[in-house]
């Protein structure tokens, strides 16, 4: 098998702010898996917060390429245990050579990967559409720009319930908050109460990760569910989150790509907890990957191609109507 590079520069819609960081153009790296016959599309954005750059993750492909230079095309799960050793200090590479992988091979197969998984596109759960941190008046503007049932709103501001409050006015839309480890357990409890009145669903990530005394309080006084997000990156984290976290919100790219993300899922399942999986910005390669694993989940956040002004691939089209898949095997991602 063959790994091609491709990097892109994907523009937002608008200045996309969270906690830590802020940008206009999100950078993503997209591998392309070639066997001789076909090619399977695979993602990962650069993340500067987690030392991820195109540098970087080509390096790792690169020395994956040797490993694969002569194999065919397998079970993408034995793939990512041949070439795992590479990526210890780069899952976003390996998420975007596994997410080929399984691309490749269910295009093979002549699947779509749902089909493959046995799973069903009509239990897949609405995704929640974005909104970055900015002034009131921004976050509202982006609101009426896209009028959608279910916002994620980001926050981490000193003024973070005043934002609530007011953008609650605008909309009758279901809400989830993200504050991206910027509250102390007392905030948390505090706000659960008045945010559970605002019809906030759940709190994403409020403290930080290593506040496990912190989280534990929240998750015996919360007036919502807390889900982790910054809390559970790889699989061995999935069970500290029990007993700490109602849910867990799965990042394929820091997971390491499809292959560990079901298997976080499953074991979430296990242990009673709730199961999300969500995006960084990626463009509809990522997406359509995603897309087909989520008729399992009980949330998700796939609305990366959403925010971006413009798309460098065609897949999975979402409304609110739900998910429509092209008629393709594999993912349906195509880059245009």
């Amino acid at each position: 098998m063959k790994i091609e590079i491709l990097v892109r520069q994907l523009p937002l819609k608008h200045t996309f702010t969270i906690a830590h960081q802020s940008r206009d153009v999100q950078t993503t790296l997209i591998v392309r898996l070639w066997d001789g016959k076909a090619f399977g599309l695979g993602e990962s954005t650069t993340n500067p917060f987690y030392g991820i750059t195109v540098e970087n993750m080509t390096a790792c492909l690169e020395e994956a390429q040797q490993i694969l230079v002569n194999e065919p095309i397998q079970h993408p799960p034995l793939l990512w245990e041949k070439t795992k050793a590479i990526f210890t200090e780069n899952p976003f590479a390996q998420c975007a050579l596994d997410m080929a992988a399984w691309d490749l091979y269910t295009k093979t197969r002549g699947e779509k990967l749902y089909e493959h998984l046995g799973l069903h596109p009509s239990t897949i759960p609405l995704t929640n559409f974005t909104i970055g941190i900015a002034s009131v008046e921004k976050m509202v503007e982006k609101m009426r720009e896209f009028a959608w049932p279910l916002y994620k709103i980001k926050l981490g501001t000193n003024h973070d319930m005043e934002i609530v409050r007011e953008l609650r006015k605008h909309t009758e839309a279901i809400f989830r908050i993200d504050a991206n480890c910027a509250w102390t357990a007392e905030q948390a409890i505090h706000y659960s109460q008045e945010l559970k009145q605002l019809n906030v669903e759940f709190m994403e990530q409020p403290l930080a990760k290593d506040d496990l005394e912190g989280m534990k309080e929240v998750y015996a006084y919360s007036a919502l569910p807390v889900i982790a997000d910054e809390s559970c990156i790889v699989e061995a984290d999935v069970k500290k989150c029990a007993g700490l976290f109602h849910g867990i919100n799965v990042k394929l790219t820091k997971a390491g790509g499809i292959t560990p993300g079901l298997r976080m899922i499953q074991e979430a399942k296990r242990l009673g907890m709730k199961t999300m999986v969500g995006c960084m910005t990626e463009s509809s390669v990522g997406i359509s990957a995603i897309a087909h694993i989520a008729p399992q989940l009980d949330y998700v956040d796939m609305d990366g191609a959403m925010l971006l002004a413009q798309d460098i691939a065609t897949g999975v089209k979402i409304s609110r109507q739900g998910v429509q898949f092209p008629d393709r095997p594999g993912t349906g991602a195509l880059l245009i």
